[in-house]
């Protein structure tokens, strides 16, 4: 892979990838007849010098900037609220998300939130909430600077209520960016935990988007890519980085954010509720708990397991090896392999099990799922 090129493909949207593609975000928003940009981030990227470089670009081009960087680790209504007042209040024609998957949530929400009055859940997606958006949306442009959730190609974003912290979607394609500029540079400086953790939340939405039980070959194709290239990757980009090894994850991101249209599994909803509950890194949740999802899933899903042992390079036919294969890895990785590692307590399960049982994505999981199955799921893992 030549990452010293910057390459444009489009699919599902615009896409400028390669080493040193932000720095067109300039002549793009030129072109574009756009000069007051929102920078919607979040207060660590905030401070990182990528960022700085970034908006004293615009400024030294002649753009009026405002930065908006209040939301919460795991993001609530509120945030998208204050975001939409200071679009508003500051006079902005379009909006640059640049981040991880909170802060591109949080920018893609306040899209919707900018023309659209109702209160911000009346658009939620599980209550056919989209049928709703029907005004122009600003101008939107996304950065990532991590390789995990794929929001950057994203057409929703996971928002929380204030008090339940219980999950929402938002959904429209509207919402989907109209450029990404995906550069590997920007992830470089990321620390090994955080890239571990996102890249694990990464190779968990190609594996779940493959097993999910949905018709959609050409997902699984760009699933088993996406593994692929992780397996390939992901160690090197944690402990010795390097432009390909950050480009190759970025890729992988993006294939499982394009994948996962097919659906999820067991594994985000017993992720999911940690995050409510307990505040757990969403990555993090998502790794300790794949290999046990794995093994729930296996029986009766042999062939898809083997071609996924294949992408993983375990040979073929070996598909009962991918769950030690996960375990392996979180181990290599320096990521925990128990809950109890994460401050998961026995006194929690029962709440876990009952948030698990009522999120939105093991619906599309190969087999169900009871609360019985997440109880005892959760007390395998803990």
């Amino acid at each position: 892979m030549d990452v010293s090129k910057i390459h444009g493909f489009n699919f599902p949207c615009p896409i400028r990838f390669g080493a040193g593609a932000s720095k067109e975000l300039t002549d793009y928003l030129k072109a574009n007849k756009l000069s007051r940009p929102l920078l919607v981030t979040d207060g660590t990227v905030a401070e990182l010098s990528f960022f700085k470089e970034i908006k004293n670009d615009l400024q030294q081009k002649g753009f009026s900037v405002e930065v908006f960087s209040e939301m919460h680790k795991n993001p609530i209504k509120s945030d998208v609220l204050k975001g939409g007042d200071a679009f508003h209040e500051t006079g902005r024609d379009c909006i640059i998300g640049i981040g991880g998957g909170v802060a591109l949530d949080v920018a893609r929400a306040i899209v919707l939130r900018v023309n659209h009055k109702r209160d911000l859940f009346d658009y939620d997606d599980l209550i056919g909430g989209d049928k709703y958006v029907t005004e122009d949306v600003p101008h939107f442009v996304t950065i990532p600077t991590t390789a995990g959730t794929g929001s950057e190609v994203g057409r929703s974003a996971i928002i929380s209520e204030d008090e339940s912290k219980k999950k929402r979607i938002l959904f429209s394609p509207k919402l989907m960016a109209r450029m990404v500029f995906a550069d590997p540079l920007l992830t470089m400086e990321l620390p090994p935990f955080i890239t571990a953790a996102t890249g694990m939340d990464a190779l968990t939405h190609n594996m779940e988007a493959y097993l999910a039980k949905n018709f959609h070959p050409m997902c699984d194709g760009i699933a088993l890519e996406g593994i692929a290239l992780i397996a390939n990757s992901l160690e090197t980009a944690t402990h010795r980085p390097d432009v390909e090894s950050r480009a190759k994850m970025l890729l992988a991101s993006l294939m499982g954010a394009v994948a996962f249209q097919k659906g999820l599994g067991v594994v985000h909803s017993l992720a999911h509720p940690l995050s409510s509950l307990l505040d757990t890194h969403h990555g993090l949740a998502n790794a300790v708990n794949l290999p046990y999802g794995m093994q729930f899933n296996y029986e009766g899903f042999e062939a898809r397991f083997d071609k996924m042992a294949d992408a993983f390079g375990l040979s073929k036919n070996n598909g009962n090896r991918v769950v030690d294969h996960l375990f392996e890895m979180n181990d290599r990785l320096g990521l925990p392999t128990k809950l109890s590692a994460i401050g998961v307590e026995a006194k929690h399960i029962e709440e876990l099990s009952e948030l698990a049982e009522a999120d939105f994505c093991h619906p599309n999981n190969p087999k169900p799922v009871t609360r019985a199955d997440f109880k005892n799921l959760y007390e395998k893992a803990l």
